[in-house]
């Protein structure tokens, strides 16, 4: 029995966040602008055949597709927001499922950091994917579950505010959104995060 964990649709890329999956993925990189899918599913090879029913049936593009341990994930982008849709119709038809059937994000950590210290900056930078941070800007840290809603996050995190996009994961056990800049843009994109993420109907953990 296949579990969809995550399905969320975005509707206009953001430059930060296309950076982070063009850093990242090894398919086809979108361009700001673009809409996108972000599904995730268990167990993750199962992934491998909604890829394939998605590719056949939509006029889109795979920027990613990750099978790990335990779940499995898809991108999937396009310039015309009606493809993307398409693509995850076709994704919930393969599976038997409609997009109520995916589980609500759940918020594990949210965590702001004032006055980033210098020594902390570069030990973040050594793991990041995107941008860097600087010292003396503030941090933002959100761990949700499940991982294929951090992208999501991220680019309504950057929607909202001047800010720069650390470090994003969507997959795995959890999905974690790093992101900087002065205190007030910080809290926006803190504020347009977890909105997001509490607008999403599904199923409860």
């Amino acid at each position: 029995m296949v579990e969809l964990r995550s399905f969320a649709f975005i509707d206009r890329l953001q430059k930060q966040f296309v950076g982070f999956i063009g850093s990242t993925a090894l398919g086809y990189y979108p361009i700001p602008g673009q809409s996108a899918l972000f599904l995730e599913i268990a167990p993750g090879i199962e992934i491998n055949g909604i890829t394939n029913a998605v590719m056949k049936k939509a006029a889109v593009f795979p920027g990613a597709m990750v099978v790990e341990r335990t779940y499995g994930m898809l991108e999937v982008h396009a310039d015309s927001p009606s493809d993307v849709i398409m693509a995850g119709d076709v994704a919930l038809e393969y599976l038997g499922m409609k997009t109520l059937d995916r589980l609500r994000p759940k918020i594990l950590s949210s965590v702001v950091v004032e006055r980033l210290d210098p020594h902390m900056s570069q030990i973040i930078n050594r793991f990041r994917n995107t941008g860097v941070s600087l010292s003396d800007e503030t941090l933002y840290i959100l761990e949700m579950v499940p991982a294929g809603y951090a992208g999501y996050a991220a680019n309504e995190a950057e929607k909202a505010a001047d800010i720069r996009l650390i470090h994003v994961t969507v997959f795995g056990a959890s999905g974690r959104l790093y992101l900087s800049g002065n205190s007030s843009d910080v809290q926006a994109a803190k504020q347009a995060a977890e909105a997001s993420l509490a607008a999403l109907e599904g199923r409860d953990h």
